[in-house]
């Protein structure tokens, strides 16, 4: 009998291993469901962090259109020989954003699932100086390489989103 259950360990490790890891976003879509239903007003903030501002200072709002868990290959992260990400221009600082979720160098290639939620812009706030061109997705009224404007559709993943006050 105890041949029996070491043999179907073994037989069920490969199918394990090769499962793709749910990222914190995925697991924020099997537990809050009701979050990011359709409809629904979400709201990603940016900023916020120093002594003085210590709310979220840059916003994008809007309603969700879709919301879902998929499997991404998450490649290397692009690097800037020489710079941290302090250091980086803008379109540097995009590149990175847009590989995101993504390993460091040293770190083997892997699939993850990840949760991902369709939304439709309504609103939003950006910064416009220069320091912030590497600090955030929000700049100069833009969403990475995106120009906001009302209606329009981006993705984001679920854990970068919080509901909007009321």
């Amino acid at each position: 009998m105890k041949l029996f259950f070491a043999v179907l360990v073994l037989l069920a490790t490969p199918v394990l291993a090769d499962e793709p890891i749910l990222r914190p976003s995925a697991r924020l879509l099997f537990k809050q469901p009701e979050m990011l239903q359709p409809g629904h007003c979400v709201a990603y903030k940016e900023g916020g962090s120093g002594w003085i501002a210590t709310e979220p200072v840059y916003f994008l709002r809007g309603r969700v259109i879709a919301a879902e868990v998929r499997t991404r290959h998450l490649g290397k992260c692009p690097v800037v020989p020489g710079k941290n990400i302090e250091q980086y221009s803008r379109a540097e600082f995009n590149r990175q954003a847009l590989a995101y979720p993504c390993v460091s160098p040293d770190v083997p290639e892997r699939d993850e699932q990840i949760g991902m939620v369709r939304l439709r812009v309504e609103d939003w706030e950006t910064p416009h100086e220069r320091k912030a061109a590497n600090a955030g997705r929000l700049y100069r009224g833009m969403f990475i390489e995106q120009t906001l404007k009302k209606n329009l559709e981006i993705e984001l993943e679920a854990d970068l989103l919080s509901v909007c006050e009321a």
